[in-house]
């Protein structure tokens, strides 16, 4: 082997590392994959928010067994899951992330109304349906929780690829993403522990 040559398969080895090293560390890869995982946190939290709301009708039902003449609460609670179930979500819109986050807040705080009105009715707490319902209503606000978390770390690593060099200057140059909407920091407080469903 001439010495030229082997100043050509060393030049290629290094070529090929350095390329190698480019692309796994300037966001080629890191960026598309990251959206992904916000897309992929983002429907794992409409999942279990459509479980919830899913949840409301045998509630409201069972309830109203026993607590017909709360008609102001029930048809709160009913007006607030259509709402909720109305609204849709794009986590690139700010105004979208807004509503959508405001019309599970109006069912949530529904939700909570409705439990004052339970309070009130001992037979409701020991029916056997109600509590059953009670757990899998608390079973979903844990896994809500655990979902909005994941999806506020995954948005805070998109918008870091995207906005810290040296990977902000690969989305520059490709794909020009815009900084994604981070949940509101008024929910930051309210998630750091599973909302308690006591009825």
């Amino acid at each position: 082997m001439g010495q030229s040559q082997i100043f050509r398969t060393g030049g290629f080895c290094l070529a090929s590392l350095f390329c190698v090293f480019f692309l796994s560390g300037c966001g080629i890869q890191s960026i598309p994959q990251q959206l992904n995982e916000v897309e992929s946190s983002q429907a794992e939290i409409v999942n279990q928010y459509k479980r919830r709301a899913d949840l409301i009708p045998n509630l409201v039902n069972t309830v109203k067994g026993y607590a017909s003449h709360e008609k102001e609460t029930l048809e709160g609670v009913v007006n607030a899951r259509a709402k909720a179930t109305s609204t849709q979500i794009n986590a690139a819109d700010v105004a979208s992330v807004q509503k959508f986050q405001e019309a599970q807040g109006s069912l949530g705080a529904a939700l909570s109304r409705l439990m004052v009105v339970v309070e009130k009715y001992p037979d409701l707490k020991a029916d056997q349906n109600f509590r059953e319902l009670q757990a899998q209503l608390e079973g979903t606000e844990n896994r809500i929780t655990i979902a909005r978390q994941r999806h506020i770390e995954n948005i805070k690593r998109f918008n870091n690829l995207i906005t810290v060099v040296p990977t902000s200057w690969t989305n520059s140059l490709f794909f020009k993403h815009e900084k994604m909407a981070q949940w509101t920091t008024e929910d930051a407080k309210a998630i750091e522990a599973a909302p308690k469903v006591q009825f």
